[in-house]
């Protein structure tokens, strides 16, 4: 079965995909720059700015001209899941997105979204995914489930399905970075849980990576049919991807380790100082959003 070129530029889904990006940055920045000018003057910039660049890699794993090589070397897909799964999902948590999205959409998308977050479906839903454990789960399953090879070669034979794994990708991300950001939180003291979280996170990534640079045959038949881009071998294009997930998740989990470290170690008294900030800079934005959809 041929490949199917998924992500063409100018092909209707990676039109579809990018004026959805598109519309989510600009009804952030306009939550953004209403809190800001009107309620929350101390905003900062480089909240925007890391929203932004979330998206912006998204775009790139999904729509851009670097996403339409993900048929022809196993390397550009692979950088596609890192992007989706491990680098766009704690630079859009990190910019506390929640309440200038809100803040963006009309008032009626609002009433409608708390009547769902409000009903027993919503209330429970919202228990369960914001479990750790469940977070945890779900992205070990999409990482390990999408490079079994039946459903690698069902997503890469199908539009639909491509488009469906990359979603996946993104929302297990999103899920597994929320409790190590902690976007909604005013909690400056990580739990040592969390750092166990992160670890025990790499180890299907070092299982499946490892199966990939170790391996003397190809995993994936349908790179043999390929155009070798950069001249690479398709067992070398797998060695290569699989080095690239294996290094980037390491560097990525280690980094966020080590920040929880040092704010987990940090001086008692110099936390407690900071999480009283916190809570009040919380206190006061949590009003200033309410007054400001009220004024909608």
């Amino acid at each position: 079965m041929p490949h199917l070129h998924h992500a063409a530029l100018g092909s209707p889904p990676s039109m579809l995909l990018t004026l959805i990006l598109v519309f989510t940055a600009l009804v952030y920045l306009r939550g953004w720059l209403s809190l800001r000018s009107n309620i929350l003057r101390r905003t900062s910039a480089w909240h925007a700015c890391s929203f932004l660049l979330g998206l912006f890699l998204v775009w790139v794993a999904v729509a851009s001209p670097v996403a339409a090589l993900d048929h022809e070397l196993l390397t550009i897909h692979m950088l596609q899941h890192l992007l989706l799964m491990t680098l766009a999902p704690p630079l859009i948590w990190l910019a506390a997105p929640i309440a200038p999205l809100l803040h963006g959409l009309p008032r009626p998308t609002i009433d409608c979204l708390c009547l769902l977050r409000q009903s027993r479906v919503g209330q429970k839903l919202g228990v369960i995914l914001g479990r750790p454990g469940f977070a945890w789960l779900a992205a070990c399953a999409a990482l390990v489930g999408w490079h079994i090879p039946a459903f690698f070669a069902l997503g890469m034979h199908s539009v639909a399905w491509h488009l469906f794994e990359h979603l996946t990708f993104l929302a297990t991300g999103l899920l597994f970075w929320w409790p190590v950001v902690q976007p909604s939180s005013s909690a400056l003291r990580p739990d040592l849980s969390i750092l166990l979280y992160l670890f025990f996170a790499t180890l299907p990534c070092d299982v499946l990576s490892g199966l990939l640079v170790f391996s003397d045959r190809v995993v994936y038949p349908m790179y043999f049919s390929s155009s070798h881009l950069l001249g690479l071998s398709p067992l070398a294009d797998q060695q290569c991807a699989a080095a690239l997930m294996w290094t980037c998740v390491t560097v990525v989990y280690f980094v966020a380790a080590a920040i929880l470290t040092m704010r987990l170690l940090s001086p008692p008294g110099l936390s407690s100082v900071a999480l009283a900030h916190a809570r009040s800079r919380g206190a006061g934005i949590a009003q200033g959003v309410s007054q400001g959809l009220e004024a909608l």
